[in-house]
């Protein structure tokens, strides 16, 4: 089991979750809003600086409007 943000299959699903974020023209700011978090929390979990929990990766990808199945299926490869 995994508990670092430096693990390898973590840094993919952050480098999606970046991805997807610029994808749709978002800001870091933009995306905090949308999270109803200060834009610091996305930049400390885009920059490998804090894990999400479950519940906080599901609530990004609604925000960002992405299948939550998508990061999962980067996890299990």
């Amino acid at each position: 089991m995994f508990k670092s943000t430096n693990h390898q299959d973590y840094l993919k699903l952050i480098a999606w979750l970046k991805r997807s974020r610029l994808e749709k023209g978002l800001t870091v700011r933009q995306l905090g809003e949308l999270l109803d978090e200060p834009f610091q929390f996305v930049s400390k979990i885009e920059n490998g600086q804090r894990n999400l929990s479950v519940h906080e990766y599901v609530q990004y990808c609604e925000a960002l409007g992405i299948e939550v199945e998508g990061g999962l299926k980067i996890l299990r490869k």
